[in-house]
């Protein structure tokens, strides 16, 4: 039986004394895997990936630790570049031979001086210097602390070599602790709605001058607005933003409904008003039931007036809008809700006016 049953490993005397004798033995054995394996072309090296299994039937007397050990060795003197997590826990091996020649091996000095670009290691930290550079900028110490996991994982899973890794922390760090201010900042500006609260002028203008919506509605939806909101209990920085955005649905809703319905008739014994009423007083908030039970006396008052008007959804709404304000403003007796639903349904019956004056009507809250 033959003493040596496999391919013996021919190492070289002078580059084991230069490098080490174990260095020299691995990268023989890198450089021969090298010639028989599919390679990647990328930044200009050859890179090869093998796994565990395949790189221990070439070195079965080195447990993974040693692999890892002996390859981070050879990085560290600028003889291999490696593109993949440490060895002993991903199980694999992606690495590109650098042509150029190896370094004298100096054992007693650091081996941050002989290496030049460097893969991020899985137990990286950063230095006491980097956390007081961070400091300077106010930056907690906790703080920098809690992003060295995710730091660590992402550059991994890039397998990009960097020069610098603390130069590459501390831009990190700084991104992520502005980010963070300036949320923090928008949280402060954000309150909960109140009952005194109202549109600023920018808001009135926009919705006037801009959209051509009358300031007497746009005065009506101030409780409705107001109201939803303080029963949600939200807070926000842009009150005004949803104001306008709120505003302009309804005024659109009114305006279509306006247009859709204009041949003056007398009222129905059985009117109802359209599906299409309900969503806009919905869109005011206002509570479907409410309205609901304002049919009745709503018809037979205009039953009894003979008047006929192009509009008795126009009608019914501007009566509901007017009821609802009056009952979030000022609560009233039995007999009060009876006199103020009157007036709501008379206001402006002795002169004709165009419907859009009709929706703007204001007299009721004189």
């Amino acid at each position: 039986m033959s003493l040596l049953p496999e391919k013996p490993l021919v190492i070289s005397p002078s580059l084991a004394a230069t490098i080490g004798l174990e260095e020299a033995t691995l990268l023989h054995v890198l450089s021969d895997i090298a010639l028989f394996h599919s390679v990647e072309q990328r930044n200009g090296y050859d890179w090869v990936e093998i796994s565990g299994e395949q790189l221990q039937q070439f070195v079965p007397f080195w447990q993974p630790r040693d692999i890892q050990r002996i390859s981070q060795n050879l990085r560290d003197q600028g003889i291999i570049l490696i593109g993949s997590a440490p060895f002993a826990s991903s199980n694999s091996l992606r690495f590109a031979i650098n042509q150029g020649r190896p370094a004298q091996r100096a054992p007693h000095s650091s081996p941050a001086s002989t290496r030049n670009a460097n893969f991020i290691d899985h137990r990286w930290q950063p230095e006491e210097e980097l956390l007081r550079q961070l400091a300077q900028y106010s930056i907690p110490r906790e703080f920098a602390l809690e992003q060295v996991p995710e730091f660590v994982t992402y550059w991994s899973e890039r397998g990009e070599p960097q020069r610098s890794w603390g130069s590459k922390f501390i831009k990190q760090v700084l991104r992520l602790w502005r980010e963070q201010q300036t949320e923090q900042s928008r949280k402060n500006r954000e309150q909960g709605m109140f009952p005194e609260w109202r549109p600023s002028q920018d808001a009135f203008e926009i919705l006037t001058r801009q959209a051509g919506i009358s300031a007497n509605f746009i005065e009506d939806a101030i409780p409705e607005f107001v109201l939803y909101w303080c029963e949600r209990g939200e807070r926000s920085s842009t009150w005004n933003s949803r104001f306008i955005l709120h505003i302009k649905r309804q005024w659109a809703r009114y305006t279509a409904v306006i247009q859709n319905d204009a041949e003056p008739r007398t009222i129905p014994a059985d009117w109802r008003p359209d599906e299409t009423v309900f969503e806009v007083l919905a869109l005011a908030n206002i509570d479907r039931q409410f309205a609901e039970r304002q049919v009745a006396e709503f018809v037979i008052y205009w039953k009894d007036t003979g008047r006929a008007e192009s509009s008795w959804n126009t009608r019914f709404l501007q009566n509901v809008k007017r009821n609802w304000a009056n009952r979030i403003a000022l609560p009233t007796t039995a007999s009060q809700t009876h006199e103020t639903g009157k007036r709501s349904y008379s206001s402006g019956s002795t002169r004709a006016r165009e419907l859009i004056d009709d929706l703007s009507d204001r007299s009721w809250a004189s």
